[in-house]
């Protein structure tokens, strides 16, 4: 059997920690009751576990556990925010506010609502993927209902100034939605603190299961109205009803626990991570992608002149697995949204490289990759002379 390539796309998915599985597999066979069904002994224990990781998500991100709504993962969550806010709020106002960058789970919803009449408004970012906050500022009007901003960017790790933001909202009387699915149990987040009155997380972006994620939802300072997106039994205070999926849900809260639990990760995988960015840039013509320092601690994105971008991605394909974009976009053969966004040319979003270093990933293999992709560059620029790097 042939030796897998190292995985560093963990910005797509994450392995399930096996201290998250452990604490699953008993909801599946011996704690199985319906976290509804309340008369009986076996519904009281799914009740309680579903409880606890209620408690986790709302310590994490210092909110109440009632303000904890479950779903399917990020992109319901942002799909419940947005459209469920558009809905309850189209008589104050139909104007909304994003960026250019953002995940196509939100630029999508915004899309179906511009195509209901909402005004849309997708702000541009700087060379650095950071928002311009005079340019937001200016942007809210008085018919303005929601700024939805990602915390973390799934491309280019980008870490956008939600305290600032939120501040912002707030003193307009604007609600403020983010999009942490990267973010969780990576970096500090706090929905009092940052003024955030709207949040979604997922689990199997930081080792938990695909399939489950969450949404915060506000309900003081402002309480925030949503039109439910999904009808039925009423559960998730009536906002998200179907039946409760007990195992995934503790693996959410035990994925979160423990991503809080590991102090020295975010510095460990920026120790990779700076590593690897050192052995790259021995190269002519390889440029970083998003702003150096305010970024997630295990991202690296990177465009490199004088390559095409899928050969480059199939010479490397037997060593290390990795994407040039999004892992929810890769099958369209396009440039990143993302990338353009930051005014990359064509070429240069084609030929790009996203980094996701996680949890499993080692020093050894940072010695492993780095060579492998400079040597397969060296070998591309070889066969096609044509186009030459600049130098640094």
């Amino acid at each position: 059997m042939s030796q897998r390539p190292i995985y560093m796309d963990g910005h797509a998915t994450t392995p399930v920690d096996p201290r998250v599985v452990e604490a699953m597999l008993p909801f599946f066979t011996e704690h199985f009751g319906n976290p509804s069904s309340i008369t009986h002994a076996y519904g009281w224990e799914a009740e309680a576990a579903v409880k606890k990781s209620r408690q986790i998500i709302a310590e994490a991100i210092h909110c109440s556990p009632d303000e904890v709504i479950f779903t399917s993962g990020a992109t319901e969550a942002n799909n419940l925010a947005i459209k469920g806010v558009a809905e309850s709020y189209f008589q104050q106002g139909r104007h909304i506010i994003t960026l250019a960058t953002e995940h196509r789970a939100v630029l999508d919803p915004y899309d179906y609502l511009a195509s209901l009449g909402f005004e849309v408004t997708k702000l541009p970012v700087q060379s650095d993927g950071l928002v311009d906050l005079e340019v937001l500022s200016q942007a809210i009007r008085p018919d303005t209902i929601l700024v939805s901003v990602m915390a973390a960017n799934n491309e280019i790790g980008v870490l956008q100034p939600l305290a600032e933001i939120g501040a912002m909202c707030h003193e307009k009387g604007v609600l403020f939605h983010t999009d942490a699915a990267q973010a969780i149990a990576k970096i500090p987040l706090d929905v009092e603190a940052m003024q955030i009155d709207l949040m979604s997380i997922t689990a199997h972006k930081v080792y938990g299961p695909k399939g489950i994620g969450a949404l915060y939802v506000r309900r003081r300072n402002p309480r925030v109205k949503l039109a439910a997106q999904i009808h039925g039994g009423g559960q998730e205070r009536d906002l998200r009803s179907g039946t409760l999926y007990t195992p995934q849900i503790v693996g959410l809260g035990k994925a979160i626990e423990l991503g809080l639990s590991e102090a020295s990760e975010g510095e460990r995988l920026g120790e990779m991570r700076d590593r690897l960015w050192s052995q790259l840039q021995t190269l002519d013509g390889v440029i970083l992608n998003g702003h150096p320092t305010q970024r997630l601690p295990g991202n690296l994105n990177i465009s490199i002149e004088g390559v095409d971008g899928n050969a480059l991605l199939l010479g490397l394909q037997s060593i290390v697995a990795l994407s040039s974009g999004s892992a929810c976009s890769s099958t369209h053969i396009a440039p990143s949204h993302v990338l353009t966004a930051l005014g990359r040319p064509e070429p240069l979003a084609y030929a790009s490289l996203r980094f996701g270093l996680g949890r499993f990933n080692t020093p050894a293999e940072i010695e492993q990759v780095a060579p492998a992709i400079i040597s397969t560059v060296q070998a591309l620029r070889q066969a096609n002379p044509k186009t030459k790097p600049s130098r640094r």
